[in-house]
């Protein structure tokens, strides 16, 4: 759990200035639990520059209420969290200056989102807040006001936590919760995850990742790991410490997030995973007649393929609809197992499509448009689906044929700004398994929209 704080001062000698506003987000990874905000009475005037910053007054300040009648309420907001905010180093001093006065010792882990965002974004030109989030596409509302700068913390925090492909934040907090005594059982596990689509995580005591999953309902596969009993599932139930999870809402995004971070976070116990799973592919080759064949083989890297199955049945199955749909050969797609007419098996007439009917030049042009259609290849485009939440999108970016990554959207111009689209993007590897899974993802699926610049 975290709680993303903002911290408004009076200003002045260093350790000597007084809180004027806090805001704190709870926040669990996911959405917001709980917020505190208010008002607190310094004691002592704010500087002019600060008011001028802020637009706080001491006439507003009169009737707030002084630190020593939130102090409780910060305590409870912040206990067993870790205190994230944009340069934490400031608001963590204050905080425990404020308490120092009350007698009171607050100490707790810290997270700055300057750092963070300076390891995990560091193309950026400027780290500052202000300047970050309207980089990223980020809505921001009174700046300079500690409610408004910790909800933009909290939209960042987040992006930051969907770049941290190594998961560095999330074991960091999972070795915090192992060194509380923290140990929740199998069956607690299962409850705190979502039925809903994304990525797991399975990691042991020492916040490692074991396992890495993907489904379109978390809980119910997580609890078949706990229930089963393979060799691989008991060595998973013996080894279990914590279960992470992040929502996508797209199935999409579920394959491309499992896909890439297996190979970044290498599990002991996805190691069959790391294989390709597409083992077939169609090719396409120009026999001495001229005319375009298309073949189904094994995989082979040395190849350009156009699409790729995991078996070869699947691989039969597409290339049959295929040859039907755009009117092929089968003798030229290697689907030809009789006397009769090639193509008259599919349509009982052969409407042209067998060789020597038809110009090579012709019949090419079918292939090409098949090919066309089905690859990507010098294409810049962004398929949307629905994200995480009512109001959310997912989006998924192709730039000249190469997959760049994915990212999260809530306003419609973070994706139609091709700029702010790149800033948010998580990047990702382009590799033959990312552009499978793309393609068999747009032949397969509807509930898309692509929009092509």
């Amino acid at each position: 759990m975290y709680a993303i704080l903002d911290i408004e001062t009076t200003g002045g000698q260093f350790n000597e200035e007084g809180i004027t506003e806090i805001a704190i987000y709870k926040f669990d990874g996911h959405e917001i639990v709980d917020q505190f905000i208010s008002l607190v009475n310094p004691e002592i005037p704010i500087q002019p520059f600060v008011v001028k910053l802020t637009g706080i007054n001491n006439a507003m300040l009169q009737s707030a209420p002084k630190f020593f009648e939130v102090a409780k309420r910060i305590i409870e907001m912040t206990n067993d969290c870790v205190l994230v905010a944009h340069n934490a180093d400031f608001d963590y001093r204050i905080l425990q200056t404020e308490f120092r006065r009350l007698g009171y010792d607050f100490n707790t882990k810290t997270l700055c989102t300057v750092e963070l965002s300076k390891k995990l974004m560091p193309e950026q030109a400027s780290h500052s807040l202000g300047k970050l989030v309207r980089a990223l596409g980020i809505p921001m509302a009174d700046r300079h006001r500690a409610s408004g700068d910790a909800l933009a913390t909290v939209k960042l925090f987040k992006m930051l936590l969907d770049k941290d492909l190594e998961k560095t934040i999330i074991k960091d907090l999972i070795k915090s919760a192992v060194q509380k005594g923290i140990a929740p059982n199998l069956l607690e596990i299962v409850e705190s995850v979502p039925s809903r689509t994304g990525v797991y995580y399975i990691h042991n005591k020492e916040g490692k990742i074991i396992f890495i999953g993907k489904s379109k309902n978390i809980k119910k596969r997580v609890n078949q790991h706990f229930t089963g009993i393979t060799r691989s599932a008991k060595k998973i139930q013996a080894e279990v410490f914590t279960v992470t999870f992040e929502e996508t809402g797209s199935e999409l995004i579920a394959l491309l997030k499992e896909t890439e971070e297996i190979k970044i976070n290498r599990p002991i116990y996805n190691r069959m995973s790391r294989k390709s799973n597409y083992s077939w592919s169609i090719y396409s080759e120009k026999d001495a007649s001229g005319y375009l064949n298309l073949k189904l083989e094994k995989a082979d890297g040395r190849k350009k393929e156009i699409l790729s199955y995991v078996n070869a049945q699947e691989g039969k199955n597409a290339l049959s609809l295929i040859t039907s749909d755009f009117k092929l050969c089968q003798k030229l797609t290697g689907l030809y197992s009789s006397k009769t007419c090639c193509y008259q098996q599919i349509i009982n007439e052969c409407d042209g499509a067998c060789i020597g009917s038809i110009p090579a030049v012709e019949y090419n042009e079918r292939v090409a448009d098949f090919i066309a259609q089905n690859s990507f290849e010098n294409k810049s485009m962004v398929i949307v689906e629905k994200g995480r939440t009512i109001n959310e999108r997912s989006a998924v970016l192709v730039e000249n044929g190469v997959y760049k990554g994915y990212t999260f959207y809530d306003l419609n111009y973070q994706i139609t700004n091709i700029e702010i689209l790149k800033n948010i993007i998580i990047p990702m590897q382009n590799n033959r398994d990312t552009r499978n899974i793309i393609q068999g993802h747009i032949r397969k699926n509807k509930g898309f929209k692509i929009i092509n610049f």
